[in-house]
């Protein structure tokens, strides 16, 4: 349960209207409906929020506090031990055209091309100049579907807490390779493998300029929940790193789809020599439609 303490700083409430809007954030409620959970009318909200109600009532306060889900300690200094401050609004800073605050419930982000606006269906043409682009760009966009909402931030957790480490056993022969990303609860949600490889042995001979060693990526395989979030990059990244840190220069693998695209993103590129697809049992047959 989350605590809002009275203490304002000298603008008069202005810690009061902060901590609303970042109640509501975590509540996810608009102010109309924290105004209907509350029963305080929503141009009142709107006044504590932005600072213009110098000395709201207590109750008023505390219907508001309550409604969204938090508690309301008066005189309670911030350094007692327990006390949890409501995270901040991360976009509180921006403003509309207007130079309004924007919904803090809602996420916002600023729009700098196409791809950044969720109502640019035309985006696959990001390329076109802006002249060109058949809708002018807002200068942010946001999510007004609540499921939407929750999956973003779902993600922008997976993003921050999920860790990449490499697995070192004694089962794996030394010449192996193995990455994997996991969740802080230890589930696994990513695996990359990979071996040494000597191309002297590959090719039977010396030429000028042929490396001691490279690296050979058996694979990259990413739960399909947990898909374009970045963790097949991240475990690619901290493959390259750590061969380059042994002095390991070079790679290669063989992709398709996606995983081509995964792969020229960090830094590979597409050798000219095109090897075929092969399959070994059930040839022609499709998994999945």
């Amino acid at each position: 349960m989350t605590e809002v303490s009275d203490h304002t700083d000298e603008a008069g409430g202005a810690d009061l209207g902060q901590a609303l809007r970042a109640l509501r954030r975590r509540a996810d409620l608009s102010q109309r409906q924290l105004a209907e959970k509350s029963g305080v009318p929503q141009p009142t909200l709107a006044r504590i929020e932005s600072g213009r109600s110098a000395d709201p009532r207590f109750r008023t306060v505390e219907r508001l506090v309550q409604a969204a889900g938090g508690t309301l300690a008066v005189g309670v200094p911030p350094t007692i031990s327990g006390l949890t401050e409501p995270e901040p609004v991360p976009h509180d800073d921006m403003r509309d055209e207007a130079g309004r605050r924007y919904p803090a419930h809602l996420d916002v982000w600023p729009v700098h091309e196409p791809r950044d606006w969720p109502g640019a269906w035309w985006a696959e043409w990001y390329r076109l100049p802006p002249e060109r682009y058949p809708l002018p760009l807002p200068p942010a966009a946001y999510e007004l579907n609540r499921r939407y909402r929750d999956n973003r931030r779902w993600a922008a957790e997976v993003r921050r807490t999920a860790r990449v480490r490499r697995v070192i056993s004694s089962d794996l022969p030394v010449t192996c390779w193995r990455y994997v990303a996991e969740l802080p609860d230890g589930t696994l949600v990513g695996e990359l493998r990979a071996h040494e490889r000597s191309p002297f042995l590959e090719f039977g001979e010396w030429h000028p300029g042929m490396p001691e060693r490279e690296m050979v990526l058996d694979g990259v395989l990413v739960d399909a929940r947990y898909r374009r979030l970045g963790l097949g990059r991240r475990l690619v990244t901290a493959l390259v790193t750590a061969m380059r840190e042994e002095g390991i220069d070079d790679a290669v693998a063989i992709a398709e789809g996606s995983g081509t695209d995964l792969l020229l993103a960090c830094g590979f590129e597409i050798e000219a020599p095109r090897p075929a697809a092969l399959r070994l049992g059930h040839p022609g047959k499709r998994w999945f439609s």
